[in-house]
């Protein structure tokens, strides 16, 4: 059966360290809830025995889960760069970029850019961005929009997009297209800030929004031109780095696009990291 996605309901981290990861999202700005288990069919669907537990987020309007289970799965890979299709980052918005990444370095970040913040040229957004990661090894970006466009404030105002890497964009493309998604603005990223932001010698990457029916945080594709992109083993739902995004859907179900991310199906918010 053919899923149609009509709206992201929240993203879901893995983790094998939750108390920790907890400090720092909730240092970020997040708000964090009382933990919840996970449902047993929800488990069911992401082929994994035992217990799980969730802690949920929100900042504005989005929902973060910060999922842990009784059999645990990998660590994040120490090894992986931006082209690796297993890469998958969260984009979150502040309106000062550079004040927001040393408070989140002083919570324990970990940065992937090399230079801190840095602006790409208005053909690629104009947009300044700091690429890190959490705790645990979860890609994250700083996103500060030109002034006057999105938000004012050194603080996170919410989750834009989640972003994943895959090997063809337009394979990629044709899957979500034909799940309902809407391709918005492609671009071609490259030069010495995008090499920067990446920690990627040459960097030259296509950015393809993907917008879902419902106004929601939206996905992005990044298909890197060079470096070649590397194939990832596949994920198990439990590993730290099977990332998930959770959509409202016509059924409810585990899915993997063509890269091996995870999506998660659901028709109702209950046990959903946006419920």
């Amino acid at each position: 059966m053919t899923a149609r996605l009509t709206a992201i309901l929240g993203f879901a981290l893995v983790s094998r360290m939750p108390e920790r990861l907890v400090a720092f999202y909730t240092g970020l700005g997040f708000a964090a809830g009382e933990p919840q288990p996970i449902p047993i069919a929800e488990m069911a669907l992401l082929g994994l025995h035992g217990r799980g537990l969730r802690r949920t987020f929100t900042i504005g309007d989005q929902r973060l889960a910060l999922d842990c289970f009784d059999e645990q799965g990998r660590p994040y890979p120490g090894d992986v760069t931006g082209a690796d299709s297993r890469f998958q980052h969260l984009a979150l918005v502040t309106g000062d970029a550079a004040v927001a990444w040393s408070h989140a370095s002083a919570l324990g970040a970990t940065a992937i850019s090399v230079a801190g913040p840095v602006t790409l040229p208005a053909s690629s957004g104009g947009v300044t961005a700091i690429k890190f990661r959490d705790p645990e090894g979860h890609p994250l970006e700083l996103l500060q929009f030109p002034r006057g466009s999105r938000g004012d404030g050194c603080g996170l105002l919410g989750i834009d997009h989640s972003a994943i890497s895959v090997t063809d964009v337009d394979v990629a493309l044709n899957f979500y297209e034909a799940l309902g998604l809407s391709a918005r603005g492609r671009t071609l990223n490259q030069g010495s800030t995008q090499a920067a932001l990446d920690a990627l010698a040459g960097a030259e990457v296509d950015v393809v929004p993907l917008i879902p029916a419902i106004s929601t945080p939206h996905l992005e594709l990044l298909g890197y031109r060079t470096p070649a992109p590397r194939p990832a083993e596949r994920l198990a739902a439990n590993d730290v780095a099977a990332t998930r995004i959770v959509w409202s859907a016509d059924h409810d179900a585990l899915l993997r696009d063509p890269d091996g991310h995870l999506h998660l199906l659901t028709t109702t918010l209950e046990g959903s990291p946006h419920g």
